[in-house]
């Protein structure tokens, strides 16, 4: 049924046009067929050699009205920050006690924050913890001594981005339920940002290609024009 219901949405589809994004947006919310809020995600394929350190693409950005999605941060962190990481709004807050925890198969969260004192220890769970995209690091903003304002960013709709090895980067922008110009913001505000950081290494056409889609739905290409 689902096959009959994604075929029919790609057929509203005009594969030989690119839809300006504000019309994309309008047009994936139509297609979205899930029972539940569909999540709306852009999809940037970039000319970037990802195997090149310096065309490695990695970092994060608030988007301007959130991601819709919930997101149970941990933050491993001692002393003082303990405190400041519990009045932030932290889901989970411990050093070695938590760290064993995630040793013994505690997975119940969704981003780990860490003070740069705590990653000799926990830098020892990146067989566990990288795979699953879930080790802190600098560039997205989560090993930080500022741990109340890492915890606020992620609580607002902090998204993170990172090339794959084929040099895609995927972004969730938001839900169905986000009114169009709340997406549209959002979607702006992560496009913005993927071509300021535009590796220096890069040569003719950086952004190859640009699709919208919502969960289980059909890919829009979209241009910015």
């Amino acid at each position: 049924m689902a096959g009959k219901k994604y075929e029919a949405a790609k057929a509203k589809v005009d594969r030989s046009k690119l839809y300006n994004y504000k019309e994309a947006i309008v047009l994936a919310k139509e297609l979205a067929s899930t029972k539940f809020d569909s999540s709306v995600e852009l999809s940037f394929f970039l000319n970037i050699d990802p195997r090149q350190a310096d065309q490695n693409i990695r970092g994060a950005i608030v988007l301007p009205n959130g991601s819709g999605k919930t997101q149970r941060v941990l933050v491993i962190t001692q002393g003082a920050k303990v405190d400041e990481a519990k009045n932030a709004g932290a889901d989970y807050v411990g050093g070695a006690d938590m760290i064993e925890k995630i040793q013994g198969g505690w997975f119940d969260f969704d981003k780990i924050v860490a003070t740069p004192d705590m990653m000799g220890q926990l830098g020892k769970l990146g067989r566990l913890l990288g795979p699953k995209g879930l080790m802190p690091n600098p560039k997205t903003g989560t090993v930080t001594m500022n741990v109340a304002q890492a915890v606020d960013e992620i609580k607002k709709g902090k998204a993170e981005y990172r090339t794959d090895r084929d040099g895609n980067v995927n972004v969730m922008i938001g839900k169905c339920s986000f009114t169009d110009e709340a997406l549209a913001e959002n979607f702006k505000a992560i496009y913005d940002q993927i071509v300021k950081i535009k590796p220096a290494a890069v040569r003719g056409t950086y952004i190859k290609n640009l699709t919208l889609s919502t969960t289980m739905g059909p890919g829009i290409h979209v241009t910015v024009e």
